[in-house]
């Protein structure tokens, strides 16, 4: 879509914006032609400061709905679509403003998978925007050549190199130009006002900023942008503005997304990973990358085909390779449809869950990986005929975990077991909209705080993606130039007879997949509706000896029957933080957050009940 000349006065509105804002100037002191642009791209107010908005987990109503983890993601969302946007635009509007409110979760500097439902040609697209390794990544990359052993994972994270090629910016604009209706330049317009004005720290944000602290004050760029004057965390109830990031999404609203693949943007990305920018003094090992100029400029988001599996009736789409979201989720799906769920107690429900969770990890570390670099048996692994084969080895008991992976048919090469270590961090957004468009969009920079590093004088965080591959060789999601390490992003939708039933998803490293899966458990097999099922206690069987549980599941009825069957359970503080929408039977919808993980979410629809 061509940039409109509205966009292009965002460079210079920003910078005079960003002056301001020490005088809270108001916003009509602009002159007429910038304060019309303004208030034309839905930037209005009487004063330049924070947005307040209301986190409310539930909302049911008619017309478009919205649900992510922030309450101005989620007021965005609604804002576009009241605008006219459709659910694509509204959903890349609000995941601009995500990344100015979670910047330790998502942003500019990752990448993720954004699963569309089409209402007009009733189907499923998918966009891949994960990152890339730089062409010159070798296998070997991450063993340390005196001994040969992987290098500490810390020292990986913490890094350029660990750093992938950013796919957020393209992955957006290729869902614009694909099946949006408004361009870049329009919806990133909520993200430049949230930066500009800020917003209100909460107990989350500082918490992240303090379990963050001791490797984001190595960083000039990064210390200087997340931390206070004084170099500590920001309190609870003040204020954080962004202008950097503001000028750097202008320059993308004005230029479009080549600006970010190539020229300054792109050069200060480069030098930031290759030279990070540690405070001299520092002690910390910080390995530089070797990410290059032609491997930004290089950088595709492609569309790809999506997972399908029928499932007593319902088609469940998901994010094919190089996620291992969509393909884990619908291989325990097809698992557990050879059970009568509905007759099933709940504790007998929850063990068949675990069991078939663990068979289908066992598959997901041996086979999964980015299929344009390995021969990824997907066919095999969603069939009914490996399903059942795979079904046949759950008992009355608990099996004894690791348990082995199957083999789901022609597969060339002997492939190793996955060791990869996920980061929890990450976030989703679920929207959809009044002609029936739904999106579910999960994206991230990995680790809570990403690689630590931001770029300076661009406003955003590194990514840490390429530790989601295993550091060494020899496997479906070892390192090599130009490969996209195996994900568990699972953003989903379902349908019945063609028609939207839910769409939902998590952040949570690993555990998305368990989240997505226990949500559909739930609300498909045993009767709960979405909120009461995103809201129930989870536990996350990932083919280890023991099973994560919340301390909720912990103190349920659910564990001593569990035990008794042989599960192990440890605590972990939370699983997941899901959001989706439910289509109900009346023509209504039912838009769903957490209540309380994270902080809670925010969910809204455009004509309320």
């Amino acid at each position: 879509m061509p940039v409109t000349p509205r966009a292009r006065l965002l460079i210079p509105l920003a910078l005079l914006l960003t002056g301001l804002l020490a005088q809270a100037t108001p916003v009509a002191a602009l002159d007429a032609r910038g304060h019309a642009a303004l208030q034309g791209a839905a930037l209005h107010g009487t004063a330049v400061g924070p947005r307040a908005a209301v986190k409310q987990p539930t909302a049911v109503g008619t017309g478009g709905a919205a649900a992510s983890v922030d309450a101005l993601a989620t007021s965005t969302a609604i804002d576009v679509l009241r605008r006219g946007g459709n659910a694509v635009d509204a959903a890349i509007a609000a995941a601009a403003v995500l990344g100015v409110v979670e910047p330790y979760s998502c942003g500019i500097g990752g990448g993720g998978f954004l699963v569309a439902y089409l209402a007009d040609e009733r189907r499923v697209v998918t966009i891949d925007s994960r990152e890339t390794a730089p062409a010159a990544l070798e296998p070997t990359s991450f063993l340390d050549p005196a001994t040969g052993a992987p290098i500490p994972f810390p020292e990986a994270v913490t890094s350029g190199l660990g750093v992938g090629v950013p796919g957020t910016v393209r992955g957006w604009d290729e869902a614009l130009r694909r099946y949006g209706t408004m361009p870049l330049s329009r919806v990133l317009l909520p993200g430049i006002r949230t930066a500009l004005q800020g917003f209100t720290v909460d107990e989350t944000y500082a918490s992240q900023t303090a379990a963050n602290l001791e490797r984001f004050a190595d960083f000039s760029s990064t210390r200087a942008l997340f931390l206070t004057a004084a170099g500590g965390v920001p309190q609870v109830g003040s204020v954080v503005r962004n202008p950097e990031l503001a000028r750097t999404y202008a320059t993308i609203a004005a230029r479009g997304p080549d600006a970010f693949y190539e020229g300054r943007i792109a050069h200060d990305i480069v030098h930031t990973v290759t030279d990070p920018p540690l405070l001299a003094g520092e002690t910390r090992t910080v390995r530089p990358g070797e990410m290059t100029l032609a491997d930004l400029a290089a950088y595709r988001a492609p569309e790809r085909a999506p997972t399908m599996v029928d499932y007593r009736g319902y088609q469940v789409y998901g994010m094919g390779p190089p996620s291992s979201g969509g393909s884990t989720v619908a291989e325990a799906l097809q698992i557990l449809e050879g059970f009568d769920l509905g007759q099933a107690s709940r504790p007998e429900a929850f063990h068949l869950m675990l069991e078939a969770s663990a068979l289908a990890f066992a598959d997901r570390g041996a086979y999964l990986g980015d299929p344009d670099f390995v021969d990824v048996p997907l066919a095999g692994l969603l069939s009914d005929g490996f399903a059942a084969q795979r079904r046949a080895l759950i008992a009355e008991g608990a099996a004894a975990k690791p348990v082995a992976p199957g083999d789901p048919g022609p597969f060339e090469g002997a492939v190793g077991v996955s060791t990869a270590a996920e980061g929890d961090s990450t976030t989703h957004l679920t929207v959809a909209d009044a002609d029936g468009n739904v999106v579910g969009y999960t994206f991230t920079i990995e680790s809570t705080g990403g690689s630590g590093i931001a770029v300076p004088g661009r406003g955003f965080l590194l990514n840490n993606e390429l530790t989601d591959f295993n550091l060494t060789p020899g496997t479906a999601n070892s390192p090599e130039g130009g490969k996209r390490p195996r994900s568990s992003m699972a953003p989903t939708v379902v349908l019945r007879d063609g028609v939207p039933v839910v769409a939902l998803g998590s952040p949570g490293g690993a555990t998305i997949i368990t989240t997505v899966l226990q949500i559909l458990l739930d609300d498909l097999d045993l009767g709960a509706d979405l909120p009461a099922a995103i809201a129930a206690p989870r536990a996350s069987q990932r083919n280890a000896p023991v099973t994560q549980a919340e301390p909720e599941f912990l103190a349920s009825d659910l564990r001593a029957p569990l035990e008794a069957r042989g599960h192990v359970f440890a605590a972990t503080p939370e699983i997941g933080a899901a959001t989706g929408i439910a289509f109900l039977d009346d023509g209504r919808v039912l838009a769903a957050a957490e209540p309380r993980r994270r902080g809670g979410g925010a969910a809204r629809v455009e004509h309320p009940d």
